[in-house]
């Protein structure tokens, strides 16, 4: 999820490992590309935010009313939103990616796709967002730029603020108030706790995903909280960001009717937590991988399973 972007004049000759000056080399097959692709965008990890939006839908539905149009088009905004972020970051970021040993074999660097094919991508993916908003309600369609402008806008951030993980936080964080909207069609109090608990948990974890980059970070002259703070008070912060993302779950409570197992699945949530910060130490982060991906998985998904539970138990 952590991107570097050098805030210093990209060289105008190609890197060796960019794929520039193989674009016509790139991508021959139909069915490469269509693998390339679903790799670039990290298809799989859409289980991070996903669970969260469908929540928020499920509740805005307990008071609307279910409509499986309205499902199927909030997922396919989602897919379009997800695959024009990432697919924006990768075009954007490819000559870092290049310099950097953990991310040189992306698809642009390792010559998989090209830019212009990646550039392609993004602009189709904008495109599905913003026609699944118009098949949604007017207001979703008048604020798909505004998503699309934070979710572009995300990839910028590590130029020039160590906030960046705040950015990305927020850029998944709208993913529920968009599901909200979506069914409702106006603003209201209840997608905004989740909004909020999806934007610690995600700064949270992309604070500790970032910690594999220290070094590379300082050298790029890159900004990121651990670059800044160091590895160990890094961690603190991440701890205490997945804090505030429990609290701000509790507060539904407050504006939703929820059964009590709503309150068993945040006890399991913390305890996930708990379990995902004593794999990663700040002298072997070995094991950040687990804790990224594995643990963070399954977070989303208990969240949107206890939500269902508690919305249909009440």
């Amino acid at each position: 999820m952590t991107t570097g972007l050098s805030p210093k004049p990209l060289s105008s000759s190609p890197h060796p490992h960019s794929g520039e000056g193989r674009d016509q080399g790139v991508g021959k097959s139909a069915l490469g590309r269509i693998v390339a692709f679903g790799r670039m965008i990290r298809f799989s990890h859409s289980i991070f935010a996903l669970p969260f939006a469908l929540a928020s839908f499920v509740l805005a539905a307990r008071h609307e009313g279910f409509q499986s149009r309205q499902l199927l088009w909030v997922i396919v905004a989602m897919g379009g939103a997800r695959s024009a972020a990432m697919g924006f970051n990768r075009w954007l970021d490819a000559d870092i990616d290049a310099k950097n040993p953990r991310t040189e074999k992306r698809e642009i660097p390792a010559g998989t796709l090209s830019r212009a094919q990646v550039l392609w991508f993004v602009i189709g993916s904008s495109g599905v967002l913003v026609f699944a908003a118009w098949r949604l309600n007017p207001l979703c369609l008048a604020l798909s730029p505004l998503a699309l402008a934070i979710v572009f806008g995300y990839s910028y951030t590590k130029r020039f603020t160590l906030l960046s993980h705040a950015v990305l936080g927020l850029s998944l964080a709208i993913a529920p108030l968009g599901a909200w909207l979506a069914v409702r069609g106006r603003f209201e109090m209840t997608p905004i706790p989740i909004g909020l608990a999806v934007l610690f948990w995600v700064g949270g974890f992309d604070i500790l995903y970032s910690c594999q980059d220290v070094e590379f970070d300082r050298r790029q002259a890159l900004h990121s909280i651990p670059a800044r703070l160091g590895i160990p008070r890094a961690l603190l912060l991440a701890r205490a960001a997945h804090v505030l993302a429990i609290g701000c779950l509790l507060l539904l409570a407050v504006v939703e009717s929820l059964h009590p197992v709503y309150f068993v699945g945040l006890a399991l949530m913390a305890a996930q937590f708990i379990y995902e910060h004593s794999l990663v130490k700040a002298h072997d982060l070995s094991k950040i991988d687990a804790a990224f991906f594995t643990v963070n998985g399954w977070v989303g998904v208990l969240y949107f399973v206890t939500v269902l539970f508690s919305s249909f138990l009440k």
